[in-house]
C-alpha cells in the first residue's frame, strides 16, 4: 500500500479505538464517582450516629463528673474525720469514689475514641466529596471529548474519505480519457475508416465494371457506393454526437434530451424510456456549461441504468421552477447497496462520483437512493441560469 495515500479506513479504526478507550475510561470514572457517592452517604449516616453518641457520652460524662466530685469530697471528709465514721462508711466512701472515677475515666476514653472517629469520618467525607466533584468534572470533560471525537474528528474522516474518492476519481478521469481515446480511435478505424477504404476500393472498380459489364452494372455499383458513403457519414455523425451532440448548441437542452432518449430507446429496443419536461423550458436557452453538464448527467444516469442496472424501463423527468432546475431519473433495474457502493471502486461507483462532481460544480445537490432488486432513484437539483 502506498504510505502517502490517504486511508480513511485506518483513521476510522484508530478513531474507534480511541472512542472505545475514552468511553471505557468515562465508565470507570463514573463507577468510581458512584462508589464514592455511596460510601459518602454511608459515612454521613455513620457520622450522624457518632455525633449522637458523642453528645450522649458528653452528657453521661458530665453527670459522672458531678458524682465523682461529690464522691471525692465525701471521701476527703471521711478521711479527715475518719474517727467519726465507721469502717463500713469509710470503705463505702472509698469504693464509691473509686468506682465513679473508673467509670469517668472509661467514659472519657470512649468520648475520645468517638471524637477521633468523628474527626476521621469528617476528613474522609471531605476527601470523598473532592473525589465526587472531580469525577463529575472528569465525566463532563470526557463527554465533551467524546462528542468532539464522534462529531468533529469523525467529520475529518469523512473529509479524508471524500478527498480519497476525489483522488481516485482523478486517476479514473485520466484512465477514462485514455479509454475514450482508444474507443473513438477503434470506432473510427472499425467504422468510417473501413467504410471509406471500401469506398476507395469500389470507386476504383466502377470504371472497370462500367466497361466490362455495362452502364446498368456501373450505376448499380455507384448506388451501392452511395449507400456505403451514407453509412460512413452516419457513423461519423454518431461518433460526433457521442462526443458532443451538435443539437445541444442548435436546439438547446430539452429538445436534445428528448432526441437522445428516443435514439437510445430505438437503439436498445427492449428498454422503454419515458421523457417528460415541465416548466416551459422548450424554447428557453440555458448557459452552455449548464446545458452540457445537465446533458452529461442525464446521459451518465441512463447509461448506468442500461449497462449496469439492466433496466427495462427508465423514466426521465425535468422541471424548471423559479430558480431551480430539477431532474429525476428512475429505473426498474436490479439496484445496488448504498453501503457497498461507498466501498466499491468500479465503473458504476466512479460514474456516480463523477455525477456528484458535476453537480458540485453547478453548486447543486444530488440525491441517490437504491436498493437491491428495487431499482435506483436519482434526483438532481441545481440553480439554473437562463441566457
Amino acid at each position: 500500500m502506498n504510505s502517502n495515500k490517504i486511508n480513511s479506513k485506518v483513521l476510522d479504526e484508530v478513531l474507534d479505538k480511541m472512542i472505545q478507550t475514552v468511553d471505557g475510561s468515562k465508565d470507570e470514572i463514573f463507577q468510581i464517582g458512584e462508589q464514592s457517592r455511596q460510601q459518602y452517604e454511608s459515612l454521613v449516616v455513620e457520622l450522624r450516629d457518632i455525633k449522637t453518641q458523642v453528645s450522649n457520652v458528653i452528657e453521661v460524662g458530665d453527670q459522672l463528673e458531678v458524682q465523682a466530685r461529690l464522691a471525692r469530697n465525701r471521701l476527703s471528709e471521711v478521711s479527715k474525720n475518719f474517727k467519726q465514721f465507721s469502717e463500713d462508711e469509710i470503705r463505702q466512701a472509698y469504693e464509691k469514689a473509686h468506682k465513679l472515677q473508673v467509670e469517668l475515666t472509661m467514659i472519657q476514653q470512649h468520648e475520645k475514641q468517638l471524637r477521633d472517629r468523628r474527626d476521621d469520618l469528617e476528613r474522609r467525607l471531605l476527601g470523598l466529596q473532592e473525589i465526587i466533584e472531580r469525577s463529575q468534572s472528569l465525566v463532563s470533560q470526557i463527554t465533551v471529548v467524546l462528542n468532539y471525537l464522534n462529531r468533529d474528528i469523525r467529520q475529518v474522516g469523512i473529509l479524508l474519505e471524500d478527498a480519497q474518492q476525489k483522488q481516485d476519481f482523478g486517476l479514473r478521469i485520466i484512465e477514462a480519457q485514455e479509454e475514450e481515446r482508444k474507443r473513438v480511435s477503434r470506432e473510427i478505424h472499425d467504422g468510417p475508416a473501413q467504410m471509406l477504404a471500401n469506398v476507395m476500393m469500389r470507386s476504383e472498380l466502377i470504371e472497370r465494371i462500367y466497361r466490362e459489364r455495362g452502364p446498368e452494372e456501373g450505376f448499380k455499383e455507384i448506388r451501392n457506393l452511395r449507400q456505403n458513403v451514407r453509412n460512413a457519414l452516419y457513423e461519423v455523425r454518431r461518433i460526433i454526437y457521442d462526443l458532443r451532440p451538435m443539437a445541444l448548441d442548435d436546439l438547446g437542452l430539452i429538445p436534445t434530451l428528448r432526441k437522445y432518449m428516443n435514439t437510445i430507446e430505438e437503439y436498445n429496443g427492449k428498454t422503454k424510456i419515458h421523457f417528460e419536461s415541465l416548466g416551459c423550458l422548450e424554447a428557453k436557452r440555458l448557459s452552455p456549461r449548464f446545458e452540457v453538464a445537465l446533458f452529461r448527467l442525464a446521459q451518465e444516469a441512463v447509461t448506468n441504468a442500461l449497462k449496469h442496472a439492466e433496466a427495462t424501463e427508465i423514466s426521465v423527468k425535468v422541471e424548471a421552477a423559479e430558480e431551480t432546475f430539477t431532474m429525476v431519473i428512475k429505473d426498474n433495474g436490479k439496484g445496488f447497496s448504498l453501503e457497498q457502493f461507498k466501498r466499491k471502486k468500479d465503473k458504476t461507483s466512479f460514474g456516480l462520483i463523477g455525477m456528484k462532481e458535476r453537480v458540485d460544480l453547478l453548486e447543486g445537490k444530488i440525491t441517490i437512493d437504491s436498493k437491491i432488486g428495487l431499482g435506483t432513484f436519482i434526483m438532481i437539483q441545481v440553480p439554473y441560469q437562463v441566457v
